[in-house]
């Protein structure tokens, strides 16, 4: 009657009250010797699997730069049917609810969980499975992905357009500590501070954050947040206040997406479902909505 878990995994105990219907699945950490197969099986999705596709690949299937776990999920005629990332930030791509049912359970015993992300409806059924009585998010961001495809209308250039560099650190970490703390209510500076700076001054030395600046500093700012052959994920998109309005942030991203469209076939990122401004500016730079997602975020160590 249990979700048959493989000797790497986590004591079973873990999964609570035994879910029904899933008897046939298997949970296994994954090792190195499946991430071709999982990579291959999240690539069927590459827009909505590039966060867990581009860890993989950057970081390879065990490393603390992952801040959690990779599992997969296998039928009882061993295919895979799902591939999670349980940690900091939870996702799962899955083929079936069973496997989302699984993956909730085993979900439930992890203590450093943050936040859980993805499609609407599929979120929505991790929770159902994941939330113990009485269990309550901290907050509940409804969101909504847009994706940016050739051809690209033309647009004026912007002369300094470029990677950040190493010696722009702390200014990259300033502007993305506010943008995380007005979205969630909690501060990576303050929350994790060490762990903030290692990851913002890595994402500059992969080349990964591009800034437009001026004498007083960063005018326009994005994050590569994940890149994957098929695919690139932004966040952090920032103008600075004074010079919204002006045109600069919409000619900048009409930039930045044709250069990263040279070597990907999609661009794409989340906007809150609040932010009636930032969607006009992603439609304006020729960006299009593909579908709502949401993003719980967790009450400290699963507390309520």
């Amino acid at each position: 009657m249990a979700v048959s878990v493989m000797r790497e995994e986590i004591d079973p105990a873990a999964f609570g009250r035994r879910a029904a219907g899933v008897e046939s699945l298997r949970i296994f950490k994954l090792a190195d010797a499946q991430r071709d197969e999982a990579l291959a099986f999240l690539a069927e999705r590459p827009v909505h699997t590039v966060y867990m596709s581009s860890l993989l690949r950057d970081n390879g299937v065990e490393s603390r730069l992952n801040r959690g776990t990779f599992y997969a999920c296998r039928d009882a005629d061993d295919c895979l049917v799902g591939v999670a990332l349980v940690g900091h930030a939870t996702l799962v791509e899955t083929r079936s609810e069973a496997a989302v049912e699984a993956f909730a359970r085993l979900a439930r015993g992890c203590a450093s969980a943050y936040l859980i992300r993805g499609e609407q409806e599929a979120v929505g059924t991790f929770w159902k499975y994941y939330a113990e009585a009485g269990d309550a998010p901290r907050l509940i961001s409804r969101e909504m992905l847009y994706e940016l495809r050739t051809p690209l209308a033309a647009r004026e250039s912007v002369r300094g357009l470029r990677r950040a560099t190493l010696a722009e650190v702390e200014q990259v970490m300033r502007v993305n500590a506010a943008m995380v703390a007005e979205e969630c209510g909690t501060n990576p500076s303050e929350r994790d501070p060490v762990g903030f700076r290692v990851r913002t001054a890595r994402r500059i030395e992969q080349g990964r954050v591009w800034v437009w600046a001026d004498g007083a500093g960063i005018v326009f700012k994005a994050d590569v947040l994940a890149e994957t052959p098929e695919a690139i994920y932004l966040e952090g998109v920032y103008v600075r206040a004074e010079e919204r309005g002006k045109g600069v942030g919409s000619r900048c991203m009409a930039q930045l997406g044709r250069e990263l469209l040279s070597r990907v076939d999609a661009v794409c990122l989340v906007v809150s479902e609040k932010a009636e401004g930032a969607q006009a500016f992603y439609r304006k730079s020729g960006y299009r909505f593909l579908g709502y997602y949401d993003t719980i975020y967790l009450q400290p160590h699963g507390g309520n």
